[in-house]
């Protein structure tokens, strides 16, 4: 079964939707708001190359090159080149600018540079289709955040009860978890179910087998960029956007609970209102808490939002909150899950839209395995 997560998750004027696990493969530049979508793909040739999507076609950059020829990218062309975006992620802002404002240029109706030129135009234009994405980046590290109060405040109700649902200290001292970035994947990377030990109620010692609670956890990240930081040197708040170089969905599997928004093939089963200003920190707070301490970063690290969920139900960013802890069950088209299943296919698409103009993240998808 087909299960697609038709989550709308609004962010200061943005809809999105969502997809599949840790990481999308879509890097979208963050300012201003009408951005390439930038990532990494493989074509017939086997060749990576980072490429711009443009619909369902991708402008390959490694061939268009010699165009980016403005000041701050004239002596910097060899990046567009490289098999991963680290070294133009490690660029200074007005790189990512320049390189943003000459991309919208070359495809406007009044520049003819690709219109004229069928040769390199042939060259540097492919289908979506006819290529295989690649992670964006050579991910260093990676830190999932648990900024939302709202899905905080509903896990707390879960395990702590309601008195108790949010630790004294929760508003005051970020919490932010350090995972493996090896474990980071594209879309379209099939995810074996996990195992690991259980103790079940009532039993005297835990036992070892596949996780039962498989859900899924939806969320924004952002890809840190700007020259590296040293070790002591912190990011001052009012310096995050030099270093945010842009933003990714995210699906962060979890063992914890249940499953979520999804359909069988065909039509979505129902859609989520999500606003990531309900999380307590921001993006700039996250990444200025995660160097307060002198902890130091560089291009291509990963920090994911914490899972978005909005205060109601409809608004729930993942299946532990959506069954309430698989108190209940969740209606998929003619049947329903608490859990996700072996087969299960999850589907998060994203979009932003603003003043009429939407601006794609692409489809994050991924398929539940069984446990080996």
């Amino acid at each position: 079964m087909i299960l697609t997560a038709c989550f709308k998750l609004s962010c200061h004027g943005f809809k999105c939707q969502m997809s599949d696990d840790n990481v999308t493969g879509h890097a979208v530049i963050s300012y201003p708001w009408v951005k390439p979508i930038f990532t990494l793909y493989s074509g017939v040739t086997s060749q990576t190359s980072y490429r711009v999507a443009i619909g369902e076609c991708i402008l390959d950059l490694s061939v268009i090159a010699h165009l980016f020829d403005g000041p701050a990218l004239k002596t910097h062309q060899n990046v567009f080149k490289q098999e991963t975006l680290n070294d133009f992620m490690a660029l200074p802002r007005t790189a990512w600018l320049e390189a943003r404002s000459t991309i919208q240029k070359l495809l406007s109706d009044d520049v003819t540079t690709l219109k004229e030129n069928s040769e390199l135009r042939e060259k540097s234009i492919v289908k979506q289709k006819d290529a295989v994405m690649h992670l964006p980046a050579t991910i260093g590290d990676y830190t999932d955040f648990y900024s939302s109060i709202h899905h905080a405040t509903n896990v707390g109700i879960m395990f702590r009860g309601k008195e108790n649902a949010l630790m004294p200290n929760w508003k005051w001292l970020p919490v932010g978890y350090h995972g493996r970035a090896s474990s980071v994947v594209p879309s379209g990377t099939p995810i074996r179910r996990p195992s690991g030990q259980v103790k079940p109620e009532g039993a005297n010692e835990p036992s070892y087998g596949p996780s039962k609670l498989l859900d899924f956890e939806l969320e924004m990240a952002f890809f840190v960029g700007g020259p590296a930081t040293e070790l002591g040197q912190p990011i001052p708040i009012e310096k995050t956007e030099e270093h945010i170089f842009g933003v990714v969905l995210m699906n962060d599997w979890s063992d914890i609970s249940p499953e979520v928004t999804i359909k069988p093939e065909g039509a979505p089963t129902f859609c989520m209102q999500n606003q990531l200003q309900a999380h307590v920190l921001d993006m700039k707070q996250q990444l200025a808490h995660h160097t307060v301490n002198g902890c130091n970063v560089k291009s291509g690290d990963l920090m994911g939002s914490g899972t978005v969920s909005g205060p109601e139900e409809g608004a729930y960013g993942s299946m532990l909150e959506l069954s309430w802890r698989g108190s209940k069950t969740v209606p998929v088209g003619n049947q329903t899950r608490k859990f996700l299943q072996d087969g299960d296919e999850v589907s998060l698409i994203g979009v932003c839209e603003k003043d009429g103009v939407r601006i794609g993240f692409g489809e994050c998808r991924g398929k539940v395995l069984p446990a080996l």
